[in-house]
């Protein structure tokens, strides 16, 4: 095993056990009737190529790599509506198996580019065989719209290395305002979408 899969083990088995608790959120909620702030979750462990490209940018050396990276290990978090990304977060921050150390909310301070998320680092201990590795990992809560955005803007920025042709950034702005009407709408209808929810899926399980 080289040096590199040593290093992000403890990030592949946090992300596994990441996924694992934050969908049983999901569950809980279905169990108890009630509907979830949680629609789905995903998680990766950052490239290696991308780990190195980020450290030599940020001037991190490998042995700081545990403490200066935030987001070797992430998750994203999907809701339907807005009001469920701080009913998420006030459930993480009510665990005792993880520690929000630094918030960072990209809804009410969007970004230029017209990015909405919001952003929790997170200390999360690992057992390896070793002894506890306590890691930081990244965790972004966002609506089904703002993923939505997020992914097109991010396959974007790749292909065009964040300088946008003035036609394509007027676009996503455009798109990014769409994405927020919507969630806004949505809101304002979510008791009725939720009964709906409900009444379909009790059908469905008859």
């Amino acid at each position: 095993m080289d040096e590199w899969s040593v290093f992000l083990s403890p990030y592949r088995q946090a992300i596994d056990e990441l996924k694992i608790k934050l969908k049983g959120i999901r569950e809980e909620y279905k169990l108890t009737n009630r509907p979830s702030p949680v629609e789905f979750v995903t998680a990766r462990v950052k490239p290696v190529q991308s780990i190195i490209e980020k450290a030599s940018k940020n001037n991190i050396s490998y042995d700081d790599l545990r403490k200066g990276m935030y987001d070797i290990a992430g998750v994203r978090i999907m809701c339907q509506f807005v009001d469920d990304i701080m009913i998420i977060r006030d459930l993480i921050d009510k665990r005792e198996d993880m520690k929000i150390i630094e918030e960072r909310d990209y809804i009410k301070h969007t970004k230029e580019s017209g990015y909405r998320s919001y952003h929790i680092i997170i200390e999360y201990p690992v057992s390896t065989v070793d002894g506890t590795v306590v890691i930081l990992a990244e965790i972004q809560i966002r609506t089904l719209a703002m993923n939505f955005w997020a992914t097109i803007e991010h396959s974007l920025n790749y292909k065009y290395s964040g300088e946008y042709p003035v036609e394509i950034k007027q676009r996503l702005q455009n798109a990014a305002d769409a994405a927020y009407l919507l969630d806004q709408e949505m809101s304002l209808i979510r008791e009725e979408i939720q009964e709906a929810q409900k009444f379909f899926s009790s059908k469905r399980n008859v």
